[in-house]
């Protein structure tokens, strides 16, 4: 039987059964033979779609969020209401199962850079509230941090999300109830010296790994040979690089001092991993110019900002309306630790920049008219002031396409655009533009540095823009273009 490449190429996404069934409905409901190639690609779309993504169980949702990123891709009208009719015929033939995994490969590159759909999670949305929320179905919500957590649950800010991987995973109630209030009183001290969730969830992975490693040995009788003991295995047996190994370090300090309030000894013959000679990975502007080529709205504008005024990833995509000061050409950035800064504007994107203020604009206008809560606010500023969540400044400059549902207050908040989709973002056009570096969202942070180095700039004043509290951190950049840095020796008599 000789079966054409376009049928052998379904059959790699779609299993034989599924296809044959399919083709027999389409025959049983009279779809035009000449279509029948059509209503399998959506199919085949559609699989592709749930295999890499947790979906929420109703099929009417699944279609629903399909025919959205359908629309976001560009698709006509025509081609998603046929796309919504071969899914009808698919599901009507099937019985009703959880979403699950399918095999997926060869999918067309048009469909290579699809945003995580949205997560249930409440029991209320399934019986009415629908929720459009991707990105934030991976724990990466903001949450509060509590000892006892839920399977797939975690919280933080007085938000529930429910995850197919949950990362946090280390709040979860264990065999040991006394780690658990260890680990308990860990997040509440965090919480209370306002680090981010990104130290909690680090500090608090340490320490459930270094409960596995002692096999549960009661809190009260650890001592700093422990500590000792754990570090050399991390270095001798694991053979971790020498930034796992002080994270860890930095960890079980934490937790020795402020938690378990015990000597943490001094363990200067611990055997450390080597650490190695980083230089960073700096792009040429053609280079950059070259990815950027490739990326769509609003990430081309993200990576924009990220090389133009040297921003982390995340400081890019929590900016707010009212960080921008475009009277003055400053942007007031909130970098880790909570330390502002300010950078200059680049000239160039400015047109960019305020299209994209009209857009936020007429979101929040709709956002408003729909009776929508409003965004997230950091910590308490909400209660200190109320009408913040609503104001067009506090508004997110990248916000969310769509709203979060607040499970516990029966209300929907506009989120910012997710990390992870940068970064999806970012690889796919990495990977077009052929590049022969290894490219991250850091690396545009990292030739911002190094242009300015090239371009005679002070350490200093690099530092300042960077953040950077302790200039040797940004003195590797001068490792990155040791000559040309270096000026023509000249007598103070020629200045």
């Amino acid at each position: 039987m000789n079966i054409s490449p376009d049928v052998k190429q379904l059959m790699e996404i779609i299993p034989t059964d599924i296809l044959e069934q399919y083709s027999a409905v389409l025959k049983k409901r009279a779809v035009p033979v000449s279509r029948h190639a059509d209503y399998r690609k959506w199919l085949r779309y559609f699989l592709d779609f749930r295999s890499k993504y947790p979906l929420p169980e109703p099929r009417s949702e699944q279609v629903r969020l399909f025919i959205l990123k359908l629309r976001e891709k560009n698709q006509s009208p025509e081609q998603q209401k046929q796309a919504a009719h071969a899914l009808s015929l698919f599901f009507g033939s099937q019985p009703r199962l959880k979403p699950g995994p399918v095999k997926s490969e060869n999918v067309k590159p048009e469909f290579s850079n699809i945003q995580p759909p949205p997560a249930v999670i409440s029991d209320s949305q399934s019986k009415g509230d629908k929720v459009d929320n991707p990105g934030l179905n991976d724990g990466h919500r903001p949450i509060v941090a509590s000892p006892v957590q839920g399977e797939g649950k975690s919280e933080w800010n007085g938000q529930v999300s429910e995850s197919h991987f949950n990362e946090w995973r280390c709040m979860r109630k264990s065999t040991s109830p006394a780690w658990d209030k260890i680990i308990g009183s860990l997040a509440s001290e965090i919480k209370m010296r306002h680090y981010s969730k990104k130290t909690l969830k680090t500090y608090a992975d340490w320490g459930r790994k270094f409960q596995g490693y002692l096999r549960n040995k009661t809190p009260d009788a650890l001592t700093a040979d422990d500590v000792k003991a754990y570090l050399t295995y991390l270095a001798v047996n694991c053979k971790v690089a020498a930034s796992t190994q002080n994270q860890a370090f930095n960890a079980l300090l934490f937790l020795y001092r402020h938690i378990l309030k015990k000597d943490f000894g001094e363990h200067k013959d611990i055997p450390r991993a080597k650490r190695s000679n980083y230089i960073p990975v700096v792009l040429a502007r053609q280079e950059i110019d070259s990815v950027l080529k490739h990326l769509s709205h609003p990430y081309n504008l993200v990576v924009k900002l990220l090389y133009g005024c040297g921003l982390r990833l995340f400081e890019g995509v929590k900016l707010r309306v009212k960080d921008f000061n475009f009277d003055a050409g400053v942007l007031t950035v909130r970098g880790k630790g909570n330390k502002s800064r300010t950078v200059p504007i680049p000239q160039k994107i400015f047109p960019e920049l305020t299209a994209q203020l009209e857009v936020v604009k007429e979101l929040h206008d709709k956002d408003i008219a729909a009776g929508y809560t409003g965004v997230f606010l950091d910590d308490q500023l909400e209660k200190k002031y109320p009408k913040a969540v609503k104001d067009f400044i506090w508004q997110w400059f990248f916000p969310q396409q769509s709203l979060t549902f607040v499970a516990e207050k029966k209300e929907k908040r506009r989120y910012h655009l997710h990390e992870k989709h940068v970064q999806e973002a970012l690889y796919e056009a990495v990977r077009r533009a052929k590049l022969t570096k290894r490219v991250t969202s850091h690396t545009f942070r990292h030739s911002f540095a190094t242009h300015l180095l090239q371009a005679n700039y002070d350490i200093r004043t690099i530092q300042t823009l960077l953040g950077h509290s302790d200039v040797r951190t940004t003195m590797i950049y001068t490792h990155c273009v040791p000559s040309r840095t270096l000026k023509e020796a000249k007598s103070p008599l020629d200045f």
